[in-house]
């Protein structure tokens, strides 16, 4: 299934947040994350919810960052 993660993007760019500096923030390598915001991998739990802690992403509003089709 493929996501649209184009608010996730919005969100990192409105808090100059790079690709590397996110991951490294989520605990995650820097090509995982790269490969789940384009799709090629779905994002696991745990890495949904450190990117939420990292950019004080609400978790009642994870399913607008994470699962809009």
């Amino acid at each position: 299934m493929t996501y649209k993660y184009g608010a996730l993007r919005d969100k990192m760019k409105e808090q100059n947040v790079t690709q590397a500096s996110l991951a490294d923030k989520a605990a995650m390598k820097h090509t995982t994350l790269n490969l789940s915001l384009n799709n090629k991998r779905s994002f696991r739990q745990d890495e949904m919810v450190n990117i939420c802690k990292a950019l004080g992403i609400p978790f009642a509003e994870i399913d607008a960052y994470f699962f809009n089709h």
